[in-house]
Order: C-alpha cells, then sequence, then structure tokens
C-alpha cells in the first residue's frame, strides 16, 4: 500500500512527489509512460523557463533535470515505461509494462499529472489531400531535437500557439525556410515574447484572421491554399492565395489527457476540459488530485510546478488524517464577464489570515487595462488592476481567504473590466 501514487513524470508530477515527501509522506511511487523521467520538457531544448520559480532563465531539460535529481535524493519509487490503464475511485491503480508486466497498487491518494496532448488534423476538419509532410508542432519538435530528423524545407504553421511559434524558429535555425504562421483568430494564440521573438526577429509573417482551405500535393504536401475568414471563422471568397511548401505543422490547440480522469467517473469541467477541483486541487473525489497540464492548459512551466506541489502537498495532509473540511463552507468559482474559465472550480473558506486561494483564468479577448473583478452577488469583494491581458497568456490572484469568509455567499465570479475603454 502506497501512501500516494503520482500518474505522470513531468514537471507536475515531479514537483507533487517531492512536496509530498516533504511533508512527510515516504512511500511514494511516480508512473512514467516515457522511458525518462521529465515529461515534454526534455524535447523543449529552448530556453526561457524558470525564470518565475528558479529566478534564471534554463532549457526545458535543465529545468526537469533540477527537479529530478531532487527527488534522486530521496525514497520516491518509480517505474518508467509503464502505462497506466485505469484508476478506481478507492485510489487503486492498473498499470502495465514489459518488465513487471500487469500490476494493481494500492494507495491511500493519488496525483493526477498526466499532461496533455495536443490536437491532430482530424480535430479540426482539415480539407484537402492526406499527404506526407503534415506533422504536429510537438511531434515535429520531437523529430528534430531529440530523434536528429529534419522534417521539411519549406514550412507553413497553422495555428499560433507557443509550440507552433517556437518550431518556426526552431525550423528557421535549422535552415529551413518559414514561409508563414496563419492563425484563424484575430489574435495569436501564444506569449507576446514567442510571438517577438520566434516569428518577428525571424521576419516570418503571421496571417491573422486567416485558415487553409486546401491542400495540394502527389505524396508529399507541395502546396497550401490561404484565406481570409469573416466574423464566424468562415473562408471568404476571393481572398484565397496559394504557398508553395513541403511541410506543414498544426499547432491548433493542446487536450488535457483525463481519459483516465473520465474512466475513474472524477467530474469534468468541459470549459478547461480537466476535473473540477478544490482550491487544494482536490477534485471531486476524495484523495484524488490533478494538478498541471492535465487540470488546464498552461503557458509557463513555474506555474505547473507551483500547482503540482500544492497538489502533493494536499495529499500529504489528506493522507495523515489532517485535512478538516467537514465543518469548511464550500464556496463555488464561476467565470464572469470576459472570462472563459477559473481553476479552481470550487474553494473551502477557512478564514485563516495567513491563507490565500489562487486562481487561475482567461480573457476571451485581448484587453489593453483592464481590472480583475471578483464580485459576490452585486457586491465587488476584490479588485486588481492589469494590463495587456490576452488569451494566449493565464493570468492569476490570490484571493485571502480571510476576505472570502466575509462574503456570506454560496457562489462568487470573476470578471474583468475593460478599462481601457473609459480612457479613450
Amino acid at each position: 500500500m502506497y501512501d500516494l501514487i503520482v500518474i505522470g513524470g513531468g514537471p507536475a508530477g515531479l514537483a507533487a512527489a517531492q512536496a509530498a515527501y516533504e511533508e512527510g509522506l515516504r512511500k511514494i511511487l511516480v508512473v512514467e509512460r516515457d522511458g525518462e523521467l521529465g515529461g515534454i520538457l526534455n524535447q523543449c531544448i529552448h530556453n526561457g523557463f524558470g525564470l518565475h520559480y528558479f529566478k534564471e532563465e534554463l532549457t526545458g531539460p535543465e529545468y526537469a533535470l533540477r527537479f529530478i535529481r531532487m527527488v534522486e535524493k530521496t525514497r520516491i519509487e518509480f517505474k518508467t515505461d509503464t502505462m497506466v490503464l485505469d484508476v478506481q475511485p478507492d485510489c487503486t491503480v492498473s498499470m502495465i509494462s514489459k518488465e513487471e508486466g500487469y500490476q494493481v497498487c494500492e494507495a491511500r491518494s493519488i496525483v493526477l499529472a498526466m499532461g496533455c496532448r495536443e490536437r491532430a488534423r482530424g480535430a479540426i476538419v482539415l480539407p484537402g489531400a492526406r499527404l506526407a509532410g503534415i506533422f504536429t508542432a510537438g511531434t515535429a519538435q520531437r523529430y528534430v531535437n531529440i530523434e536528429g530528423h529534419m522534417v521539411g524545407h519549406r514550412v507553413v504553421i497553422l495555428g499560433s500557439g507557443d509550440i507552433g511559434l517556437i518550431m518556426a524558429r526552431r525550423m528557421t535555425l535549422e535552415g529551413a525556410k518559414v514561409l508563414a504562421c496563419v492563425e484563424i483568430m484575430p489574435y495569436s494564440g501564444g506569449l507576446t515574447r514567442n510571438i517577438v521573438q520566434c516569428l518577428h526577429d525571424n521576419d516570418i509573417p503571421l496571417y491573422l484572421s486567416h485558415t487553409i482551405v486546401d491542400i495540394k500535393g502527389k505524396n508529399r504536401v507541395e502546396q497550401v491554399t490561404v484565406a481570409k475568414v469573416d466574423d464566424f471563422k468562415k473562408p471568404v471568397t476571393g481572398t484565397e492565395f496559394t504557398i508553395d511548401c513541403d511541410t506543414l505543422l498544426l499547432s491548433v490547440g493542446l487536450i488535457p489527457e483525463n481519459e483516465l480522469t473520465r474512466k475513474a467517473g472524477i467530474p469534468v469541467d468541459e470549459r478547461t476540459r480537466g476535473a473540477y477541483v478544490f482550491d487544494n486541487m482536490e477534485t471531486l473525489t476524495p484523495g484524488i488530485f490533478a494538478c498541471g497540464n492535465v487540470l488546464h492548459v498552461h503557458d509557463l512551466v513555474d506555474y505547473v510546478t507551483l500547482e503540482g506541489q500544492r497538489a502533493g502537498r494536499a495529499a500529504a495532509v489528506y493522507v495523515k488524517g489532517d485535512q478538516k473540511t467537514e465543518n469548511l463552507r464550500m464556496m463555488t468559482l464561476k467565470a464572469g464577464k470576459e472570462v472563459t474559465y477559473t481553476v479552481p472550480q470550487y474553494i473551502r473558506v477557512s478564514g485563516s489570515a495567513d491563507e490565500s486561494a489562487p486562481v487561475f483564468f482567461r480573457v476571451g479577448r485581448g484587453i489593453l487595462k483592464g481590472a480583475v473583478v471578483v464580485q459576490a452577488e452585486d457586491e465587488k469583494i476584490a479588485t486588481f488592476n492589469r494590463e495587456h491581458m490576452s488569451p494566449g497568456e493565464m493570468e492569476r490572484v490570490a484571493l485571502p481567504m480571510k476576505l472570502l469568509s466575509r462574503a456570506r455567499v454560496a457562489e462568487i465570479s470573476v470578471s474583468v473590466e475593460d478599462t481601457s475603454e473609459l480612457l479613450k
């Protein structure tokens, strides 16, 4: 019987295991389906990681190695090349590996940290021929950075998520010609710094409110047709133009990997595609916690780490029997105006003067200057000023428990007011 089983050995899982160990748990198992720990960071050889958490700039493998070395100094057990098949609400985990075969392990708590996967061509119904030379951006990243295989020489990227932007720069550095980045939305889905460093610095054009309407070629991609879209995302006739290329990379979104979560009967929020959670990262199934990209898609690994640590500490509190939730008032957190989702969705209000609930959210459109408003019915209980909010960048506020305890309501909302319009 394990105290804790962590499913996923990426940044979220490693942070959760380390935090639980520091809180006193000793029988901890981390299960990772890849051959080594570190998760997706192992193929992210560019820098820009760790600025918030470590206060220095690291590559993805360097960031992962910091945590791998931390956990290797502990008595935490690891199983790599091991696939989890099933999770039960009683914290029973079924898994299989080549070396040990089929196993069933029992635990007192579980942390779900399976990460996310890329949305593939079939999910967006991309028209045109089915040809060689079409890759998701993450797959291309693995081929180039880990396998040492150049995927193409004349490249078009559909979508402007961070992985796509980073691969635009990476392919350029490897000698390819990146001809365009095409985005169906009127704004980019990536971080501003990646737009500047990856596209602008390499003179790669970004076509907003455009999409690909056809792919042509014999055996491999030879040409794509791009068209402008209207406010309903429909192609505008007469705006088409063609680009001769041999490779198309898809950067059209990430999906939290929650098949195990759903099979376990854990309720999932269809907005985030991750589990509903309380402020301590506990799902609606007692003893099972979730963190990182399996919960909602992050743009910074530093926040993934902090979420993992919060989940790991909470799992330790649960296992030791120190979690006293019976007398705590539960508050529902809703997404209000201009906000697409919030995590967590529920807060247990403790009233402690030194505790706060971190809340993550995204806005639905770009806002130059705004105010994040936390509201209980008709009363504003907190306001946070923000500048340059965009859908591609996750926002975070901390709600003091002492403040929440004064709001004697069952539901509060997080909204954004566009104050830039008031300045005109």
